[in-house]
């Protein structure tokens, strides 16, 4: 059973695993870029701050034996997560949607500070 601020926890755990993804993802592309040289700093800096708060909370989440499995597309609309926890596995269904908008959220607070 997974408690309410553990789900939290897990949950931004679950943005900036995604957020990395898709801004190691993209900036492969930066490369082609015109002005690469403002945009990669950036990039890096961006990637650098996220990692960070990747590994810090996925720290946390294993001081208290959850870890996430795998993450298993159920269809063009939802996802599931597949969570292992001391006691026992647990499934977390998200909207895809819901989670691009939340990871464009979190990528625009972390190039605002």
């Amino acid at each position: 059973m997974i408690k309410a601020e553990q789900r939290q926890l897990l949950h931004k755990y679950l943005l900036l695993e995604l957020a990395v993804k898709s801004v190691q993802h993209d900036y492969r592309f930066a490369e082609q870029f015109k002005m690469k040289i403002a945009f990669v700093p950036l990039m890096d800096a961006l990637l650098k701050d996220l990692r960070q708060e990747y590994f810090d909370l996925k720290r946390q989440l294993n001081q208290q034996h959850i870890r996430v499995v795998g993450w298993h597309r159920v269809d063009e609309y939802f996802s599931d997560v597949q969570i292992a926890t001391a006691g026992n596995d647990v499934v977390l269904r998200y909207a895809n949607q819901a989670l691009k908008t939340q990871v464009e959220k979190l990528v625009i607070r972390y190039l605002d500070k």
